[in-house]
């Protein structure tokens, strides 16, 4: 059952998949070119980008509103506004009424999107936990997956139904969210902060022992409740952390410029052609047809959904820096090869079939890469090179930088698609090029280092002074927390 209800708070990182496929799905439809009017360059780019712009919206309030109500009524208030945005994006009948649906969409979506994984990591049994929150990314393709399945069945219905049948789909997935989480239980963490510990005891017994109250079952809880109550004093010692310590201190300068650029890595690595433009990318090798670009999408993300999810199981074999490598290097290649087989096809008048499938294959071997490091190794670098008491505000910054990468790619790609066509890709080969000198001089590695033992890599103090200023009554709660095992103060911090 606890697994379960994790897979229905993935559902938020799904729908954010459906998304981008079925828009990509409905640019090879003539029913929603008419009836937006033929978008093309900064329309489509508003379109592409309007459940962004709704996700940077609910940053105002998605956090307030999870420590507010609750990590689990926060998901259903912000999966009721995304089913009220998918219908009214169902409904729309033109440019304007599509693109306000989308925004109010992206705004629930993104209110669930910042309280799900926190619900996830804070409900998984705790051997699970790293498996069960890395996978909450890469299940962005499961909704990609549906949403091409679905354009693909509904390309042949009569008139408008081709792109309003899939725009209506896309509430199904935050209605059953909606409608499911009321039985799921709360974050423990959130109800002990709110002071109702035997409630969160209480959730403990039920999803980590079965119910089961033997000696094991008292230990493992109670060591939960202890581990909880641990990282709560822990965060009120360290409440004096502030954004500003990003650019005052050395070793945190460092770690923000790895953590922004790991986000740029992530959406500014030529994704963007083929997640949201994939229509255009096809169409510029000569396949035109609106069939064979919706099968082609809908094989696509089942791909990337296999890969994504086989890394997650096995990422934590391997070398951080090896992956990022790898990955980049992988994608580069891709992109040499597509650029030239796209230059001489157009050459040859879209003629020679062969060069198309050409570029096809490696669209599909960019994307075997972009799998290996940039999907959801992103997110366990970043939690591991980010002390505890900077985690969170480090990933808010992650995150404000993937936003504005993603406006970037929504208005700059078709542009320049259209401007450029295949010459665009030449842009996108120097700068994996540059990603890759990058990667290879400046970040480093944190293969075999617990959370603590990364701080050794940025030479960092053990006594930093974030320590070192706290208050007398601080130090004392510090040496209350010592008493606890090593093992368990590892584990907390």
């Amino acid at each position: 059952m606890l697994h379960i209800f994790v897979f229905l708070c993935t559902l938020s990182c799904t729908t954010n998949g459906y998304d981008g496929s079925m828009l990509n799905g409905l640019q090879a439809l003539d029913s929603w070119q008419d009836a937006m009017g033929h978008p093309e360059g900064y329309k489509l780019g508003s379109l592409a980008n309007g459940t962004i712009f709704g996700s940077v919206l609910s940053v105002s309030v998605a956090a307030w509103l999870s420590d507010k109500v609750g990590r689990r009524v926060a998901i259903i208030i912000g999966s009721g506004i995304a089913v009220v945005g998918a219908i009214l994006q169902g409904a729309s009948t033109n440019f304007a009424f599509f693109l306000v649906s989308r925004i109010l969409l992206g705004f629930g979506v993104g209110i669930g999107a910042i309280a799900s994984p926190a619900l996830i990591a804070e409900i998984s049994y705790p051997t699970f936990r790293p498996t069960c929150t890395t996978l909450y990314n890469t299940l962005w393709y499961l909704g990609a997956v549906i949403a091409a399945w679905v354009t693909f069945g509904t390309q042949h219905l009569k008139g408008s139904a081709s792109w309003r049948v899939p725009s209506y789909i896309q509430a199904f997935l935050p209605a059953v969210q909606f409608v499911s989480l009321w039985w799921c239980p709360e974050s423990p963490r959130w109800m002990i902060a709110k002071g109702r510990e035997d409630e969160a005891r209480q959730i403990l017994f039920k999803y980590h022992t079965g119910g089961d109250q033997d000696d094991r079952a008292v230990r493992l809880v109670e060591f939960e409740i202890k581990e909880i109550k641990a990282a709560l004093e822990m965060e009120k010692i360290c409440s004096n952390s502030k954004y500003s310590d990003f650019l005052t201190i050395p070793s945190y300068r460092k770690r923000l410029f790895l953590l922004s650029f790991t986000a740029i890595i992530m959406q500014l690595s030529g994704n963007g052609l083929v997640s949201y433009y994939l229509s255009k990318v096809l169409t510029s090798i000569g396949i035109k047809s609106a069939n064979e670009q919706l099968i082609i999408n809908g094989c696509l993300m089942i791909y990337n959904m296999v890969i994504a999810s086989s890394v997650a199981f096995v990422v934590y074999l391997f070398r951080r820096r090896t992956l990022f490598l790898t990955s980049i290097s992988g994608m580069l290649f891709s992109y040499i090869i597509w650029t030239a087989l796209s230059a001489v096809n157009q050459q040859r008048d879209f003629k020679d079939k062969s060069l198309g499938k050409g570029v096809l294959a490696m669209i599909f071997f960019y994307y075997l890469s972009y799998d290996i490091g940039a999907n959801g190794l992103p997110f366990l670098y970043v939690t591991e090179i980010l002390p505890y008491t900077h985690r969170a505000k480090g990933l808010n910054v992650m995150y404000g930088v993937q936003m504005t990468t993603l406006v970037y790619n929504g208005y700059v790609n078709p542009i320049a698609m259209d401007a450029l066509d295949w010459k665009y890709y030449i842009v996108w080969c120097c700068f994996l090029a540059f990603e890759l000198l990058i990667v290879y001089f400046f970040f480093v590695e944190t293969y075999g280092y617990s959370l603590e033992e990364v701080a050794k890599v940025f030479g960092d103090d053990p006594n930093s002074s974030l320590i070192q200023s706290t208050s007398s009554n601080e130090k004392a709660s510090i040496e209350h927390l010592e008493d606890t095992s090593s093992a368990e103060i590892g584990r907390v911090v």
